[in-house]
């Protein structure tokens, strides 16, 4: 069951989302419930949360693909200070280009809501999401966290090294 104040969102592509996720999602005020088989009920709640967070519906079902997460991170968990619209801004940036810049060097999706950060990317990339976020929320200077990504930029993996490798004549 998840409780969400952007039902309107989900309500507007009900079908759609039912279609892709594989279950039935049924609204009730401001509860929504899925049903279907256990790992898709499992993955269509994440998606909905995402949704609910605020994420654009195309971003949400990048969940749907097995390697893509949705995190959410709370301010509060992080900073005994009590300024948290400074910290929002700090986290946004002039204009958005603090946000934009993580994005980019985390190949993560941001979203922001009240005092809650929200993240989808890969499990490998949002590690380092969370820990630049953190760190902002923390004090760290944005140019600081920058450096810090770029240090510890995870290279996709190509070869897993499981296929044989073949003899040379």
């Amino acid at each position: 069951m998840i409780i969400s104040d952007n039902i309107s969102k989900i309500l507007k592509n009900k079908k759609k989302l039912e279609e892709i996720l594989n279950v039935k999602i049924t609204i009730k005020n401001d509860e929504i419930s899925v049903q279907g088989n256990t790992e898709d009920e499992y993955i269509a709640e994440k998606v909905l949360d995402a949704i609910s967070f605020g994420f654009p519906l195309s971003m949400a079902l990048l969940i749907k693909k097995e390697d893509f997460l949705f995190e959410i991170l709370n301010i509060k968990d992080y900073t005994p200070r009590k300024d948290f619209e400074t910290i929002r801004a700090r986290i946004i940036g002039r204009n958005g280009k603090t946000l934009k810049t993580l994005s980019n060097l985390t190949e993560c999706y941001f979203e922001i809501k009240n005092n809650n950060v929200g993240i989808i990317g890969s499990p490998e990339n949002i590690k380092n999401a969370q820990d630049a976020v953190i760190l902002i929320i923390q004090g760290s200077k944005q140019a600081n966290v920058y450096s810090y990504l770029e240090k510890h930029h995870v290279q996709p993996v190509l070869d897993l090294g499981l296929k044989k490798l073949k003899k040379k004549k």
